[in-house]
């Protein structure tokens, strides 16, 4: 591949514009005095292989500009800033941050507990900065590693941000890139590692002007939910995609990524572009991580491709259709009930090569030969609550019993869990879906999220699903933003309390923190789920009561009820001598 780095690389005393097409016979670059007050332009030298290429001697930190395909004036898809959006000029970006705090933070697999955010309603601000002040709070928690939700730039002021297009430019509402380093520094001060969800799947509906460029960037050979897929084999955007992760992980100093959907990653090449990164991600130093998210419930991911761990949103579902009977769209894949949760923690996940109803085909292998870490589990992810029709969160839907069972049966499990943003105290605010496009897009997209749910039985009256809120709607947004007083209040505060117990026995207790596969068992008696875990002399049982009626001792483990207790979702410390409450789970020594 050519040598030259595409976009604008800022030298001592001039900047370095650099672009790649197929489409022009003729290139610039329109310098910008402001934003929509045009300066120099200057023409792009060939410099071979679709590349052009000039030096300018005085532009530096801060110079806008746009490149011209012929006489088409465009965006640098390859921007390293976009100050005033997608459709806006560029910035030349010269990184004064000072990092304070190291080179990151690594830790085993096994000691992690990953917080997902979204850094545009974690906070009122919804800035890099207001989120780092709330860092100490996540650390005091017992949260080792941070996950930020996508922020390379997208169209519009607010969004999810999986339908970014410039995949090197961090997105200008949240701050700037140094911003963003500051944030990043910052949490490794308090010791948290930072994870960032990346999306190389597709490229977002609007802003996206790489086929402008260059009709070879994306492929009908490979369709995926977007349309043509990138041409992962052609050179130019494999080495865009490549460049960007490994932008992230050394010039952001990430310490992880979080890859986006790759099942709808098609790429013929050789060598798959997911082990070509993992490969050269494996040689950074401090160590990276790579996690999947992969509805295939494959193990290639970890044993083939070289990737660290693997969202398994099997737990999930099973715990969700075990406490709400929920059987709507991929929730009638599971059946509800404790047999099949205590088969998901044995397995893995639930699916290995069965039919999978929702497609009729197969799906998943057996994941023997991963240990525990490799699996992320979680009760609440953005997925499974904002693509809900109303963003509730699985505190909404269940009693809050059954709500603090569930999570001490999360944070007991030796899978690396997630937790989304908030559940630490069963957030009130919903997080919805929302968007910003302009006002065609935006209306395909309100109609289509309703259509959406139009196969779903609680939404097959056209009344009702007129009641979906809209994403285009700023409201939709605001009442996704976490709600911060409330979080020591009445129940709340008991959820809070338990989720720092919890985490402190995990990362204390000599067993927990190093239980593995090898010694798990998971046992189902009606509504009873007992999870056993072993290492070395020492042994650990967690009883939990996932029905609506009490336990009486009788029912438990023989001797259970004469074994010291460790913790209670109910917040009891008392033996098990009268048995397990309704949806409660006690964590008690066992008998080695």
């Amino acid at each position: 591949m050519h040598p030259l780095r595409l976009g604008a690389d800022a030298l001592s005393g001039k900047t370095r514009f650099a672009l790649y097409t197929t489409t022009a016979r003729r290139c610039a670059v329109q310098l910008y005095a402001s934003p929509g007050v045009r300066g120099e332009r200057r023409p792009l030298d060939p410099a071979g292989e679709g590349i052009f290429a000039v030096e300018v001697p005085g532009a530096g930190h801060g110079t806008l500009y746009n490149f011209v395909l012929d006489d088409r004036e465009l965006p640098d898809p390859y921007a390293r800033f976009l100050p005033v959006g997608v459709h806006g000029p560029a910035m030349v970006y010269e990184s004064r941050h000072t990092w304070r705090h190291g080179a990151g933070v690594s830790r085993p697999l096994r000691e992690q507990v990953i917080y997902e955010l979204h850094v545009g309603t974690f906070t009122p601000e919804g800035t890099y900065q207001a989120a780092g002040e709330r860092l100490g709070e996540l650390a005091a928690l017992g949260v080792t590693t941070l996950e930020l939700m996508p922020v390379a730039a997208f169209a519009g002021r607010r969004g999810w941000g999986y339908d970014g297009v410039a995949i090197n430019a961090p997105f200008a509402g949240y701050g700037t890139p140094d911003d963003l380093r500051a944030f990043v520094d910052e949490a490794h001060r308090h010791g948290l590692a930072v994870l960032l969800d990346v999306v190389y799947n597709h490229f977002g509906p609007a802003g996206n002007y790489l086929s402008a460029y260059s009709p070879e960037y994306f492929t009908s050979a490979f369709r995926n939910a977007w349309g043509d897929a990138p041409a992962f084999a052609h050179p130019v955007l494999r080495r865009q995609v490549l460049d960007s992760a490994l932008g992230w992980l050394t010039d952001f100093r990430f310490d992880g990524l979080r890859l986006d959907a790759i099942h709808a990653i098609a790429d013929p090449s050789p060598r798959h572009i997911l082990r070509e990164l993992a490969d050269d991600v494996a040689r950074l130093v401090p160590a990276k991580l790579l996690i999947a998210e992969d509805e295939r419930n494959d193990p290639a991911d970890v044993t083939e491709l070289g990737l660290d761990a693997v969202w398994a949103d099997d737990f999930h579902h099973q715990v969700r259709v075990t406490l709400t009977r929920e059987h709507d769209g991929y929730y009638a894949a599971y059946r509800p009930g404790t047999a099949e949760l205590a088969r998901a923690l044995r397995q893995g996940w639930l699916y290995e090569g069965q039919v999978y109803p929702p497609s009729g085909h197969p799906r998943g292998r057996p994941a023997g030969s991963l240990p525990a870490e490799a699996f992320v589990y979680c009760l609440q992810n953005h997925d499974q609550v904002g693509n809900r029709a109303h963003g509730d969160r699985l505190s909404h839907a269940v009693d809050p019993d059954a709500y603090r069972a569930a999570s001490t049966l999360l944070l007991f499990a030796p899978m690396t869990p997630l937790l989304f943003m908030g559940q630490e105290w069963a957030a009130s605010s919903p997080f919805q879906f929302f968007t910003d496009h302009e006002p065609d897009l935006g209306a395909k997209i309100v109609d289509g999220r309703r259509e959406e749910f139009k196969r779903f039985q609680a939404f097959t009256d056209p009344a009702v699903r007129a009641r979906i809120p809209e994403p285009q709607a700023e409201e939709t947004f605001a009442r996704s933003r976490l709600r911060w007083e409330e979080r020591q209040q009445g129940e709340h505060g008991r959820v809070l309390a338990l989720y720092h117990a919890l985490l402190a026995l995990r990362r204390e207790d000599p067993v927990l923190r190093q239980a593995d596969r090898r010694g798990l068992e998971a046992t189902a008696d009606g509504d009873l789920l007992t999870v056993r875990l072993r290492h070395g002399d020492g042994e650990r049982l967690l009883l939990v009561n996932l029905g609506p009626e009490p336990l009486p001792a009788s029912r438990l483990p023989a001797g259970v009820e004469r074994r010291p207790v460790l913790l209670r979702s109910d917040g009891q410390r008392d033996a098990l001598t009268a048995g397990l409450p309704r949806y409660t789970a006690a964590i008690v020594i066992g008998s080695g």
